[in-house]
């Protein structure tokens, strides 16, 4: 049986994979070779932090920062910083829409994104935003 946090982080990212569906979605993707036309999502694991506990039942109450990185570059006539954009809007409007993620959270809300530009010789210019994106969960086991 997968973990409570495993679990978590992969309805996360078919959140955004489900927000995003030009873009590619990853998952702890090293390192990128190229932007894909439709922009670059990767979900990070993240830190679950130091869980509240309360003890009758045992349980332990996680505020699980996800990290999410997201790329565009220019495509089709719409500027890196529109396509930056209109994605972390995506994103914004599918975690409004599903803030429990169908049961598995307590509580889902996204952060706002720290932006900034990437060049490198010989390709496009590319847009970036971090974002984090707190899951709260409660589990009986802090390793599940």
């Amino acid at each position: 049986m997968t973990s409570k946090r495993e679990t978590v982080l992969a309805a996360v990212r078919t959140l955004i994979a489900g927000a995003l569906p030009a873009a590619e979605v990853k998952r702890n993707l090293a390192k990128a070779e190229r932007i894909p036309p439709g922009g670059l999502a990767v979900v990070r694991d993240g830190d679950p932090g130091e869980p509240e506990t309360t003890l009758s039942p045992l349980t332990y109450h996680f505020e699980h920062r996800i990290a999410v990185e997201i790329a565009a570059s220019e495509a089709a006539g719409t500027p890196r910083e529109q396509a930056l954009d209109a994605m972390l809007r995506a994103i914004g409007t599918a975690v409004a829409a599903n803030r429990t993620l169908g049961g598995l959270c307590d509580w889902l809300d996204a952060e706002a994104p720290s932006t900034d530009d990437a060049e490198a010789t010989g390709s496009l210019p590319v847009r970036f935003a971090l974002l984090t994106i707190v899951a709260s969960y409660a589990t009986t086991d802090p390793l599940n």
